[in-house]
């Protein structure tokens, strides 16, 4: 029986609530991310999921004969426009992305993590993710098969929603799941093989995972190539110079598990940041991609390291392998758009997240009442001035203690620069208190009553909490040259163009063909197709089709023996 077609964009046609893209700097959002991540950091080493999984089925499956079409998309599930406009080109029978290119449907659909934003719960996934993928691809007469590994927004409840949405036979839209664990390993065509392994939050990988990718990798042999898949890109800051924890655990896993068996890792592919980045092995043909622009607000890319030399000198997991250089190839946006792309947190943090704005908005309101209020008092005694001056002095020290911890976001260990950057961002905010203070005590001295009222409570908040929340954006746009707060400069924009995902193809011959999709612009204006066929999309753009181009020409990897393996 054909499935009934929605013939507008209502919640109860559709059977989900197209959600708008998350603004990362509302107050609201930036606690309950905060919280949540804060939860799942403490308890998941107590209430860990991938222990429990040891009781699933532990089966490794298998796609594909003589050739084979899939596809990788990552950090999806923020706002339906974004997101279904990726998943409508996932979900097309056909694209063409340059003249005489034309590749089918994948028959395979890989999501390489965060598959919600900015939690994970049942309803997010229905309204951000299930739901606008259900749109794209309705009823297909031959389903393709997905596949899902989670990202650190998927683990903020502990992955119990994830595992029910991906991990219990369920379809996803048009696309059938077969997964029952959280990791899984497929046999690709042409000795090819693909590994997905859970890492969660960058930490070791439970023995539950080894087992079963030691069970399965007992069928790989000699020359077998291995693409792996990580939830993060843990060989950006591993290989110029940072942290190399999350690169240890996949250098591990190599270890461990694929080089004993003769096989070669070829391609590792990870989303994590919201944009492509290709790094190429020098004098070899291993390739390290980065494709997370499934729905997401866009990353920067022109801080990205010119190459990457692995495995890094400073590591937990040492090893004779030989370092290797990788070179930085084509990213996505250009280096020179995403600079100029970062200038514009300027203007778009307080349009963007108006909810900030009213953040600071109160924080120099609450400033500007305590200072005024210690400035019109005449306390008595050394005691006396400490009881009145004491507001001022606890949110002066909350300011600052807050600025230092917003410079060190995102850093795993701490540095003087963040902390000298974080104090200096401060002084910015209680600057612009102390200036308007004057203001205020001279109006307080000269002006009628109702004036100072109006101004301190109507004047201070409109036009002072601008001023403040341009200088957070100022800010921002200083500490990102120095590798400080670089999520938030965009995280703070929300663009939402400038979307990617990856078509792969196995041919006959068994040659690798990774062709990067880029979608500049999304739609956001979209209509209802209820006469359509019943494998054709809910809806379509009202303004003419979503628009699709290769970043770069295809890349060819070879599985052979004589190619130079990747560096673990």
């Amino acid at each position: 029986m054909k499935e009934s077609r929605p013939t507008d964009l209502s919640e109860e046609q559709l059977g989900f609530r197209p959600r708008k893209a998350v603004r990362w700097l509302l107050p609201s959002v930036l606690a309950d991310s905060g919280l949540k991540a804060l939860l799942a950091a403490i308890f998941g080493a107590y209430a860990d999921k991938r222990e429990l999984q040891n009781s699933l089925d532990g089966a490794v499956y298998r796609h594909g004969d003589d050739e084979l079409w899939f596809d990788f998309v990552a950090d999806l599930g923020d706002g339906f426009d974004a997101t279904y406009s990726v998943a409508s080109q996932l979900a097309a029978p056909e694209l063409e992305p340059a003249d005489g290119v034309r590749l089918p449907r994948g028959e395979l659909l890989v999501m390489g993590g965060d598959e919600v934003y900015p939690t994970a719960s049942s309803t997010a996934y229905e309204d951000r993710t299930k739901g606008p993928y259900h749109a794209a691809l309705p009823d297909p007469e031959k389903p393709p098969t997905l596949f899902a590994l989670p990202g650190n927004h998927d683990w903020y409840d502990g992955l119990t929603a994830f595992l029910r949405v991906f991990a219990q036979g369920r379809p996803v839209g048009g696309w059938n799941t077969e997964q029952a664990r959280s990791y899984f390993a497929i046999e690709l065509p042409h000795r090819w093989w693909l590994f997905a392994i859970d890492t969660q939050f960058d930490e070791y990988i439970d023995a539950p995972q080894l087992a079963y990718f030691r069970a399965a990798a007992e069928q790989l042999q000699e020359g077998d190539g291995v693409i792996l898949c990580t939830p993060k890109p843990a060989w950006v800051a591993a290989g110029s110079g940072g942290e190399s924890h999350g690169y240890d655990t996949i250098r591990f896993f190599e270890r461990e598990i694929i080089r004993p068996t003769g096989a070669v890792t070829r391609v590792m592919l990870s989303g994590d940041s919201h944009h492509y980045a290709r790094y190429t092995e020098r004098d070899g043909s291993a390739q390290l991609i980065t494709s997370g622009g499934g729905g997401a607000f866009l990353s920067a890319t022109h801080l990205l390291p010119k190459s990457l030399e692995l495995p890094p000198k400073k590591t937990r997991v040492p090893d004779a392998t030989e370092t290797k250089t990788f070179d930085r190839g084509t990213t996505y946006p250009s280096r020179q758009e995403s600079s100029r792309l970062a200038n514009g947190i300027f203007f778009r943090l307080p349009l963007r997240n108006p909810g900030f704005l009213g953040l600071t908005a109160m924080l120099q309101t609450v400033l500007a009442l305590f200072v005024q209020f210690g400035l019109g008092s005449e306390p008595a005694g050394i005691f006396g001035r400490l009881v009145v001056w004491a507001p001022t002095a606890f949110a002066v020290t909350a300011v600052v203690v807050g600025g230092v911890l917003f410079a060190r976001k995102g850093l795993v260990r701490g540095s003087i620069a963040a902390v000298v950057a974080g104090f200096l961002h401060s002084l910015a905010h209680l600057a612009l208190t102390a200036v308007w203070a004057v203001v205020l005590r001279r109006l307080e001295l000269e002006a009628a009553d109702w004036i100072v009222v109006v101004v301190a409570l109507v004047v201070t908040p409109l036009l002072i909490g601008f001023v403040d929340a341009e200088i957070v954006a100022v800010y921002l746009l200083v500490a990102c040259r120095f590798s400080m707060n670089m999520n938030e400069v965009f995280a703070g924009q929300s663009i939402e163009d400038y979307k990617n995902f990856l078509r792969l193809h196995i041919d006959p011959t068994g040659r690798l063909t990774i062709y990067p999709i880029k979608v500049p612009k999304v739609c956001h204006e979209w209509r209802a197709d209820p006469g359509g066929a019943k494998d054709a999309p809910w809806l379509v753009p009202a303004d003419g089709p979503v628009q699709v181009a290769l970043i770069e020409a295809p890349i060819q990897v070879s599985r052979e023996a004589q190619q130079a393996p990747l560096p673990v």
